[in-house]
């Protein structure tokens, strides 16, 4: 009995040795297991992290390419503007240059009316209609200035001021000696008048 006593005890040993190795096994792959998980944590904060770095920078283009694209729609405003300011102007030295030929036409149809010629008179007018609807085609408007309106220094050219006929003409326009005119929104002639004083 004493070797199967014996037998027993060596099996508890062993049953023993092999509790304490399991436990140690266990208690290694508990830690290797505990470090792989800090490591994946910290690998995922490293792509978290990294992420969050890509996801910024995504951002800061996406900024950039945004104001770059308002800069350039701003500047094709601008462009597209001055490009029709241009093209309402752009023939301001012509029709300023047509002006005194228009303000000849209209003495000179003053002058027809007198002489009393239908037929003469007929004719100049066809021209001149012809010739005055075609600068309006263009963009020229003739300014609309009366005696008796009043003085307005930053759309008249005041030529000289004599003594109002009526005390309502004081400081208004007294006559109009040569009319102004528009081209689109811009004065190509100032109109010239005699104020009252």
């Amino acid at each position: 009995m004493s070797k199967k006593k014996k037998d027993i005890r060596e099996d508890q040993q062993d049953q023993s040795v092999k509790d304490q190795v399991e436990d140690v096994l266990d208690e290694a792959i508990d830690e290797v297991e505990n470090e792989n998980k800090e490591t994946e944590d910290e690998d995922t904060q490293d792509a978290l992290s990294e992420e969050e770095k890509l996801k910024e920078e995504v951002q800061k283009e996406k900024d950039k390419f945004l104001r770059l694209f308002a800069e350039f729609e701003n500047y094709k405003r601008r462009t597209s503007k001055e490009r029709l300011e241009l093209f309402k102007t752009a023939n301001q030295e012509v029709m300023a240059a047509m002006l005194p030929v228009l303000d000849d036409f209209d003495r000179a149809l003053n002058e027809l009316r007198k002489s009393g010629d239908k037929n003469l008179i007929q004719g100049v007018e066809l021209i001149h209609n012809k010739f005055k609807e075609t600068l309006t085609s263009k963009g020229l408007e003739s300014m609309d200035v009366k005696e008796g309106d009043a003085f307005d220094s930053e759309i008249h050219e005041a030529i000289t001021q004599i003594p109002a006929p009526e005390d309502k003409l004081k400081g208004k326009i007294v006559d109009v000696v040569e009319r102004g005119y528009m081209l689109g929104e811009r004065i190509i002639r100032f109109p010239k008048v005699v104020t009252g004083k």
